[in-house]
């Protein structure tokens, strides 16, 4: 029988060596999830738009590029824009790492880099809407970037039988570390009480605490298999999307792969959507003080620990797929008990927060370990930058369509329910999927729970 990638890398580390591995690359997602936990769904989502109103008032418009822009939705459309322009970004990382084979110097490059420029996003003022914009983005993009490489890594890491636990105790940790990071902002709230200066002092932790903790897989990612491609001539730029249109025509060899990817991107954009905007919803739709809105998101890092435990081991007994359609189930029902929540109700959004981190990090853990199955070996930086930007693109939807909403007509509860298309499409897409028959036609090992 053919090995996969991941079994193949592992036959000639000890041990030893490979838990250091594990142990530097768990690392990194407890070090750089603090720039998805406190930039983007806490305080930046947040903080931006004030910056906005306040240089143009709540019923004033930006205008960039000549397009009327409402202050509320500036973040949203930012994040939109991101998104987009990460199409074009991610098949030249793709291209980078698969060339060369040095993923952990692109992954510490692109993480250091986020860092930076989160950590200086500590200057962005009242009025200073177009300066938090551009880090935003900037960090942002860098952050996406990483984070191709870093999902590549895992078949290096982790063979079939044991990729759904590395997989999810990686994400335990990721939000572990973020709670942690959240966890002393929300302390900071009870001793200063201007919000805008904790939004940026929160900020230039999260910056901090990413550079400081990706220092340990400097080390700890010594030694991971090297293996680059011959380089076929031409820019990297002309070999990024060389590849991408090889993957996308790879793809296409493999209709099951293909079908779970477009299941995923349109499941993941609900999910990274709804992350994204719970904050504003809570303070804007169901106004709730800062307080309240801080320890529900810290309920939802510390839970989604156990969370993605909890699914990684059932993902062991009943198999991943099955645990993620579940999931979408329950992801389901928050989005509908999000649109009849009553205004003033703590005891509401705790619930809501209880039952939404207990599949948030299982159901994107899961989700990595089944496509990292279900790909050609050899190429995982290619064809995680396919993954990657699919993702990304389809985000550009979720994110417009709530700003949309919102600039439309007014109501976060509006705009929250309108997500709930994404959920039950994936789902629907995502149930014919076997995932068997696609991890053998990629050729590599089925885990024993199929």
């Amino acid at each position: 029988m053919t090995q996969d990638a991941g079994t193949a890398a592992l036959d000639g580390r000890t041990g030893a060596r490979l838990r250091r591995q594990r142990f530097g690359w768990y690392a990194y997602g407890w070090a750089s999830h603090t720039f998805e936990v406190s930039v983007i769904s806490v305080f930046m989502s947040r903080y931006l738009p004030a910056t906005a109103r306040a240089a143009v008032g709540e019923q004033g418009r930006l205008h960039v590029l000549g397009i009327p822009i409402a202050p509320s939705s500036l973040f949203a459309y930012t994040v939109s824009f991101c998104a987009i322009l990460l199409v074009f970004v991610m098949p030249v990382v793709g291209a980078i790492a698969d060339r060369s084979g040095r993923k952990r110097e692109l992954l510490l490059g692109f993480g250091f880099a986020g860092a930076l420029g989160t950590a200086a996003m500590v200057f962005v003022g009242p009025n200073d809407w177009q300066l938090g914009t551009g880090l935003l983005v900037f960090a942002y993009v860098t952050y996406t970037c990483g984070k191709v490489v870093f999902n590549s890594i895992l078949p290096d890491l982790a063979a079939a039988d044991e990729r759904d636990r590395v997989s999810s105790v990686g994400w335990a940790y990721a939000f572990l570390g973020g709670g942690i990071v959240l966890a002393a902002s929300f302390v900071g709230s009870f001793v200063i009480s201007d919000s805008g200066l904790l939004a940026r002092l929160a900020l230039c932790l999260a910056g901090l605490w990413w550079a400081a903790f990706a220092l340990i897989p400097v080390r700890a990612l010594r030694g991971l298999p090297r293996v680059s491609r011959r380089d076929t001539g031409g820019s990297v730029v002309t070999a990024g999307f060389r590849e991408l249109g090889t993957a996308i025509r790879g793809l296409k060899a493999f209709p099951i792969t293909l079908l779970f990817l477009v299941a995923y991107l349109i499941y993941y954009d609900g999910i990274t959507t709804v992350t994204t905007m719970a904050a504003d919803f809570g303070q804007e739709e169901l106004k709730l003080p800062e307080t309240t809105l801080l320890t529900a998101i810290l309920i939802v890092q510390f839970a989604a620990f156990g969370g993605a435990l909890l699914l990684g081991k059932l993902a062991e007994r009943f198999g991943a797929k099955r645990v993620v359609c579940y999931s979408l189930i329950v992801w389901i029902g928050v989005v509908v008990a999000a649109y009849f929540m009553q205004a003033h109700s703590p005891a509401q959004f705790f619930a809501l927060a209880i039952a939404l981190s207990v599949v948030m990090a299982g159901s994107q853990a899961l989700s990595r370990s089944l496509y990292a199955s279900m790909i050609p070996a050899g190429s995982e930086a290619k064809y995680f930058s396919l993954y990657e930007i699919s993702s990304s693109g389809s985000s550009a939807l979720g994110p417009l369509l709530f700003g949309l909403a919102l600039q439309n007509t007014g109501s976060y509860r509006v705009a929250i329910f309108s997500l709930i298309f994404f959920f039950v499409l994936g789902l629907v897409l995502l149930i014919p999927v076997n995932v068997r028959k696609a991890i053998r036609a990629a050729g590599n090992t089925p885990p024993a729970s199929l």
